[in-house]
């Protein structure tokens, strides 16, 4: 069936799309920095090597500057005299090391082979991807062209970032302001299945549960008796901590799915995905089709990863990615 070309267009104009996506390409450093992609790639795998908490670690700062402001970098900046940036937000102390410390070496290279051309903000997005694809995870295309954010305050971080704690309701309605659906936010928590979470953020379950139950009972009683063992330092050294997958904490799989069943989800917000009926469908089926888990998961970063972009109007390609060309305040 043929439609007349001014049903074509208004089909077209309808299509909902920001300015700051419409910018982004593909190929955008196919000529102002054409090793671009090759360089992140050998920083991350010396790295990864190195240090294997370095994917898991990018991932989760990748999240975390995306879901405040949007992928805009501003999570790597440092707070001075002037400002206390995001990453001195409470809920990101316990961010991982690895993850800024392999931006900035790919930042360093990039500096010294094309200068003032990349942002940290594409260098984020881009190393991520080549980290979970390292550690087993699906490969997906990442537009390029963002720009490093000018603003990065802890103020702006509550309310914007998934809490261990928090109902499923509260999760969804945080999801669905940032855009995401149920499933893609099943999805993007699929990222759990690489990593670790502090004792701190789990030891209620434990220790502290309810009246009736000290231990979460619905924690395997075998997982739950090494938990206790293992985190019962927590109290004096915030460091304790314990993976999220406990069979293959190394690997992005779809093993977090097939352990939420079993009781070995080890947040609380892990252990309501499986209890939730409009999220259980999705633990179902990516606990059972590791390929429906990778194509979603897919999906949903590449969504996630053009989330709130900045473009030359509002940001900047910073020199440093821990501060700002100018000085903030």
């Amino acid at each position: 069936m043929a439609f007349p070309l001014r049903v074509l267009l208004l089909l077209f104009l309808s299509i909902p799309f920001s300015e700051s996506e419409s910018n982004l390409s593909f190929k955008y450093y196919k000529k102002s920095c054409p090793d671009f992609e090759k360089i992140v790639s050998e920083t991350i795998t010396t790295k990864q090597m190195s240090n294997p908490a370095t994917a898991a670690g990018t991932l989760r700062l990748f999240f975390h500057d995306c879901m405040v402001e949007g992928c805009d970098a501003s999570v790597l900046v440092a707070s001075n005299s002037f400002n206390t940036a995001e990453r001195d937000a409470d809920v990101n102390l316990s961010l991982s090391g690895d993850g800024y410390e392999v931006v900035v070496k790919a930042k360093t290279t990039l500096e010294l082979t094309c200068p003032n051309v990349v942002s940290c903000a594409d260098i984020l997005a881009v190393a991520t991807r080549d980290l979970v694809t390292m550690v087993g995870g699906p490969f997906y295309k990442v537009l390029l062209g963002r720009k490093d954010g000018l603003v990065s305050k802890a103020s702006r971080v509550e309310g914007n970032l998934p809490r261990t704690n928090m109902s499923m309701d509260q999760m969804i309605n945080l999801f669905a302001s940032k855009g995401f659906n149920v499933q893609e936010m099943v999805a993007l928590t699929g990222g759990h299945t690489i990593g670790f979470s502090h004792c701190v953020e789990f030891s209620d379950r434990l220790y502290s549960y309810s009246k009736k139950h000290a231990t979460d009972p619905e924690i395997n009683s075998k997982f739950a008796a090494g938990l206790r063992s293992m985190c019962a330092n927590y109290t004096t050294d915030k460091t304790m901590s314990a993976f999220n997958d406990v069979f293959t904490p190394g690997k992005f799989d779809n093993m977090y799915f097939k352990n939420l069943p079993r009781g070995l989800g080890l947040l609380a917000s892990d252990n309501a995905l499986v209890k939730d009926p409009r999220t259980r469908p999705f633990v179902e089926l990516y606990a059972t089709n590791q390929t429906a888990f990778f194509q979603d998961f897919s999906r949903a970063m590449q969504r996630l990863s053009v989330h709130g972009v900045k473009t030359e109007r509002n940001g900047e390609v910073r020199n440093r990615c821990d501060q700002f060309n100018s000085i903030q305040t």
